[in-house]
């Protein structure tokens, strides 16, 4: 037991009062207690022998005359009633001296003679008993503790005659000492300190521990019965004063206290006696494991009878009362012998005990049958308070002594316990399983070392290993004592004849078996790998066939259980698994997945999981999978990556994490499983942004410049080494990029975040090509510029950099892509053309009204519309960069529409029909449905100038290309099939009247045509907006069908079409009234028209309407 060191002893032994100034009574009081208190026992004893009134003696120093003094004192004291504190602080100080003598200290042989008279006895045992309560001083209390626990162990004084006075009022002075017990108890609660965890106690809680015990194991014991006593002795008869009889004779009243007072004034402290075990259970802890339990089921026995007692009123169940009473005084008789910190008697007589105790069990055993003892009627409580006996006793002995104690009864207690096992009682098999633990798994002191002497365990394993075929709670208590074998013998053999059991086909035995590799799992869950004496492989690869197992609860244990394991050992095995084609296997396999990740939440974890998947997806591309998967199983990733969601709410840390994933992805760029791994862990990127930033800036910024002769990727004029090392260089470039992609868009949103724009705001450089410059610019946006717009780019990083260009501010993008657009435009480079189209319409895309707003954004629209009047060809590139532009535009439309302020700048419909207005208003107003609108319907012999499109590019002077105009039909149609359901009506508002009046006053047919195409488009796609112009629209079909040109024609038959198909947009009232006239045409031309198709399609329309 650890004692707390930090008490100080007081060197001054004699206490002399301060309550009145020192008087010669008080100083020769002084000098008589130094007197008697140093002066040798056998001489004091002597003195007292013989002691006479008219013994005179020359001075006071003789032990005599000091006598004579101090009994006079305690007299006149008593009749005065005044307190005997110089008389008893004095013994109180002395009496830590002598503790540790076997033949009574001079404080004990003083108060055997005082106890003599009864008088004197009340006087100084109460005042004795009072002394602790008022004395707020440790010194004092350590030593009371001690003299009071000498004065109830009075028996272990050799010399008996020395403490005659004491015994014949032992059981008087018990029940005055009992109004002690709640200080005594308050003293041990609050003397703890903690050191590492654990409780230690004081020197002063210890003591007064140990006193507790005494006091409360005196009370066990039965009443003394006093012989025939001396009235008073010659000395007391001789020195009585006659005043004084009459008060002696009152105070004579000390009768014989019955057994049952005893144990009611035990019973009376019972939750004092709880708290002590409590105290004692937390100070075990640490240094005695064993002794702990036993503490611990001693502490449930407390509790469990005052629970089924204490309610008891005493006057309705006495005899019950009576009974838990008794109950509590014969086992805590036993306990408390046993509980004691300090020990004076050393056990000598440990041998017997545990022969008794051991002999208690076999009686028991012996006269119940197998059945019986399985039973709560099998002597269960007698079986427990003797295990709880063992517990306490062995629980008490360290090293060799411990040691000694097993070798002689080691294989006496195996043959004892054992049969305990097959009791039903949690507790009984719990006390044997932890003396199991104790005795036969002894410590191994030979250098190096560090395993177990298991010979004891070695020849009760068979019987062990024979018990897990059962079914019951026997073999519930060999798992934990098979897994501490397991865990600490070199020898395999154990382990081997589990894991056989483990693969059996017996449900119970493979149940029995998982329970003990848990056990064992649990034993080394921090140091697994450290054991390398156990082959964990093994054990991991039988687990994984658990999961299999066609028993749910053996699946379910095995998934909680392989997350303890090194995941190194498990996750390749676990992966494979939750490819499985059954739906139960693969259920457990993901949990256990999950687990691994959740319990571990390391890098090196997830690395195993993403070179699983790596390995398993390389070898799946192999002609043979070797085995790897189920036959016919076929590895879709999703089913791993819908579970990292799961494992990612766990995550505590993401910086670590997130630093070391993108750094594996630049390692191994070609690795498309880390990228898909990221994907799952976006949202949770943001926690980390800093380091993820700062990882793709430092990439980015290590990656060379490529030139001309990189961009032949594809081109199939490598030699194999080469076109591999420029691969590689792709994957490396795309990398970074692949990272941005997965961030959030507010991440672009911060114009003051620098490693995302720098300076990028205040100033740009180009290159002799045009190209963005980084240097002096080394920042994430500046980088996605310039490998979106570099002249010397792999074409897959050129378009996920224009993507990723999309997301940045546009006070940032637009004015560069603004420059760079015009700039290619001036050269006709048409890549760079399609490059800067496509981050724009990304920013479009993304950032919706705030792009289109931007000042910038009219110049780029007046540089599309200069592209626009650029002769082409079908297919030719011109052409492709063309429609790039009308998609552009389209989406401008798409985005102001969805912004309702910008939609207030809009001129009213009937201010455009019919009216010639000059496109450049539009242009100043930044509408640009209104600008494409008044392009189309613009009158075709009014040329445009380069004012007119605000763009310094050379355009084509005179009239309107035809062209040009058909391309801005061509936006209206694209935008009709991007707008959203919220723009659906302003912009069939803003587009559709003004087409209908221009289709039906325009001259060229091909304009015309175009007009009822978008029409069309409007019908099939605007549906509901478009039903105000519903009549118009049918009117304008009718119309068409009766024009000249097929190109007209074709086009009236689609508008029709459109309108008889979609039942939402024309009422049937109106429909009815222009189906005849179209049933008329569609005949005339079906008879008449030269077009083949014309005439078919005419007949099929006719066939719909009959």
């Amino acid at each position: 037991m650890e004692l707390n060191q930090t008490e100080q002893e007081p060197q001054q032994l004699l206490w002399r009062s301060n309550s009145q100034p020192e008087s010669m009574v008080t100083v020769t009081l002084g000098r008589v207690m130094n007197t008697l208190l140093t002066a040798r026992p056998k001489k004091l004893h002597d003195s007292i022998s013989r002691l006479s009134p008219d013994d005179k003696m020359a001075s006071l120093g003789s032990l005599d005359e000091s006598l004579w003094f101090l009994y006079k004192y305690v007299r006149d004291a008593a009749e005065r009633e005044e307190i005997l504190d110089e008389v008893l602080v004095p013994m109180i100080e002395h009496s830590l001296k002598g503790k540790e003598s076997k033949h009574g200290s001079q404080a004990m042989i003083i108060l055997n003679w005082l106890f003599k008279d009864e008088l004197l006895f009340q006087v100084l045992a109460t005042n004795l008993a009072n002394i602790i309560v008022r004395k707020d001083d440790r010194y004092i209390t350590l030593g009371w503790c001690t003299l009071v626990r000498a004065l109830l162990e009075y028996d272990t004084i050799t010399d008996q005659h020395l403490v005659t006075g004491i015994s014949e009022k032992y059981d008087a002075l018990l029940k005055i000492f009992c109004s002690c017990i709640p200080h005594l108890s308050y003293i041990v609660n609050k003397g703890s300190t903690t050191q590492d965890g654990f409780e230690l106690p004081s020197r002063l809680s210890l003591s007064a521990a140990d006193c507790f015990l005494s006091l409360t194991e005196a009370l066990t014991k039965r009443p003394r019965v006093s012989s025939d006593r001396q009235k008073s002795s010659n000395f007391k008869a001789s020195v009585t004063p006659a005043p004084c009889e009459k008060k002696e004779k009152l105070a004579h009243k000390t009768s014989e206290i019955s057994n049952m007072e005893m144990e009611f004034l035990l019973w009376d402290h019972l939750q004092e006696l709880i708290s002590l075990v409590q105290r004692l259970l937390a100070w075990s802890r640490k240094s005695r494991p064993l002794h702990a339990k036993g503490l611990e089921k001693v502490l449930k026995w407390l509790k469990e009878i005052k629970g089924h007692y204490g309610g008891i009123q005493a006057e309705a169940g006495s005899k019950i009362l009576r009974t838990g009473a008794m109950l509590l005084s014969s086992c805590w008789k036993h306990y408390c012998m046993l509980l004691h910190l300090e020990d004076h008697k050393s056990f000598k007589h440990c041998r017997e005990l545990l022969d008794q105790y051991l002999s208690g069990i076999q009686y028991i055993t012996d006269n119940h049958s197998k059945e019986q003892m399985a039973s709560k009627d099998g002597g269960v409580e007698t079986r427990k308070f003797f295990l709880n006996c063992m517990c306490l006793l062995l629980g008490r002995f360290d090293g060799k002594k411990f040691e000694s104690i097993v070798s002689e009864y080691g294989t006496q207690m195996s043959y004892v316990l054992l049969p305990q096992l097959q009791c039903h009682d949690e507790d009984v098999i719990e006390g044997v399983v932890c003396i199991f633990k104790r005795a036969l798994f002894k410590p191994n002191h030979s250098p190096g070392n560090s395993l177990t002497d298991t010979r004891q365990m070695d020849s009760v394993l068979p019987l062990l290993l024979n018990l897990l075929d059962e079914q019951d709670g026997t073999a519930r208590a060999v798992v934990k004592l098979i897994a501490e074998y397991c865990s600490i013998s070199v020898d395999v053999h154990c382990l081997e004849e589990v894991l056989i059991r483990l693969t059996s086909g017996n449900t119970i035995q493979r149940k029995n078996a998982l329970d003990v590799i848990s056990e064992l799992v649990c034993i080394f869950s921090h140091s697994i790998n450290a054991n390398s004496h156990l082959a964990w492989q093994d054990i991991a690869n039988k687990l994984l066939d658990r999961l299999t197992d066609e028993d749910d609860v053996i699946r379910e244990q095995t998934s909680n259980l392989l997350p303890l394991i090194d995941p190194s050992l498990v996750l390749p095995g676990v992966v494979r698994l939750v490819y499985s084609s059954d739906g139960k296997v693969q259920s457990s396999a993901c949990e256990a997945c999950i687990g691994v990740l959740k319990y571990h939440n390391k890098f090196e974890v997830i690395c195993v999981l993403l070179d699983c998947l790596s390995n398993l997806n390389r070898i799946q591309e192999l002609p043979e999978t070797d085995g790897c998967l189920e036959e016919g199983a076929k590895l879709d990733t999703d089913r791993i990556f819908k579970l990292i969601p799961q494992w990612a709410k766990s995550v505590q840390d993401w910086n670590s994490l997130v630093g070391s994933l993108i750094d594996k992805m630049f390692a191994e760029p070609s690795n498309v499983i880390i990228v898909r791994f990221l994907n799952c862990i976006s949202e949770y990127l943001m926690e980390a942004i800093d380091v993820v930033l700062h990882r793709v800036l430092s990439q980015m910024r290590g990656q060379k410049e490529i030139d001309q002769s990189f961009i032949k990727l594809g081109s199939g004029t490598y030699k194999s080494d080469e076109s591999e090392r420029n691969y590689q260089s792709l994957f490396e470039r795309l990398c970074p990029l692949l990272v941005i992609r997965l961030l959030p868009l507010r991440i672009f949103d911060d114009l003051n975040l620098s490693i995302m724009y720098g300076q990028l705001l205040n100033e740009l450089t180009t290159n002799e090509y045009g190209d963005i410059n980084t240097n002096g610019h080394e920042c994430v946006a500046a980088f996605l510029l310039n490998r979106a717009f570099s002249t010397f780019e792999f074409q897959d990083v050129r378009k996920l950099a224009a993507e990723l260009c999309g997301r940045i501010h546009p006070q940032v993008l637009l004015p560069i892509a603004c420059s760079q657009l015009e700039h290619a435009a001036g050269l006709k480079d048409i890549l760079k053309m399609k490059v800067c189209l496509f981050s724009v319409c990304a920013s479009i895309k993304i950032r919706g009204k705030d792009s289109i707003s931007n000042p910038a954004m009219i110049r780029i629209r007046n540089t599309l519309e200069a592209v626009l009047l650029w002769p082409s060809l079908v297919d030719d590139e011109v052409h492709k960069a063309q429609l790039g532009c009308v998609e552009c535009l389209a989406l401008m439309i798409c985005a102001e529409l969805q912004s309702p302020e910008l939609r207030k700048d809009f001129t009213s419909v009937n201010k455009i029909a019919g009216k010639s207005v000059d496109p450049g208003n539009a242009v100043s107003r930044n509408c640009v449905l209104e600008h494409v609108v008044l392009h189309i319907v613009h009158d075709e012999n009014k040329g445009i100038s380069e004012s007119n499109l605000g763009c310094g590019i050379s355009a084509l002077h005179g009239p309107m290309l035809l062209s040009f105009r058909l391309c801005m039909v061509n936006v209206l149609i694209s935008a009709c099939q991007k707008i959203s359901d919220f723009s659906k009506k302003p912009f069939a508002q803003n587009s559709v009247p003004v087409l209908i009046h221009s289709a039906e006053r325009v001259i060229d047919p091909d304009i015309g045509a175009a007009c009822i195409q978008f029409l069309f488009s409007a019908v099939y796609h605007l549906k509901s907006a478009v039903l105000p112009y519903s009549s118009d629209l049918l009117k304008l079909a009718l119309k068409f069908l009766g024009k000249e040109s097929e190109k007209e024609k074709i086009a009236g038959v689609k508008l029709m079409t459109a309108l008889m198909a979609t039942e939402d947009v024309i009422p049937e009232s109106i429909l009815s009234e222009g189906l005849l006239e179209a049933r008329s045409l569609f005949s005339s031309i079906s008879l008449t028209d030269p077009s083949l198709d014309l005439r078919q399609l005419c007949n099929k329309l006719m066939s719909c309407l009959t």
